[in-house]
């Protein structure tokens, strides 16, 4: 299995990293791992599904749907005390 980043998928996956570590709390790149985590964790477990040399690409509209759930709950959080 081979996975690909396209060159505007790592600039959304940056933007994403950012956004969340100036709405909760910027812990810096380790909120970038934290992202890339959420994003390869799908890939990882259906990995056997591109066997064979197949590729996978990682798209912005890939990352916005795999980190979409922490940008919700980033909103929310500035009202919980």
């Amino acid at each position: 299995m081979e996975v690909t980043f396209s060159d505007d998928a790592v600039r959304e996956i940056a933007r994403v990293a950012a956004e969340i570590n100036s709405t909760i709390e910027n812990i810096g790149a380790r909120r970038l791992h934290t992202v890339l985590e959420r994003i390869m964790d799908e890939v990882s477990f259906t990995a056997d599904d591109f066997a064979g040399g197949k590729n996978f690409q990682v798209t912005p509209a890939y990352v916005r749907e795999r980190v979409s759930p922490m940008l919700v709950k980033s909103d929310l959080s500035k009202y919980i005390l």
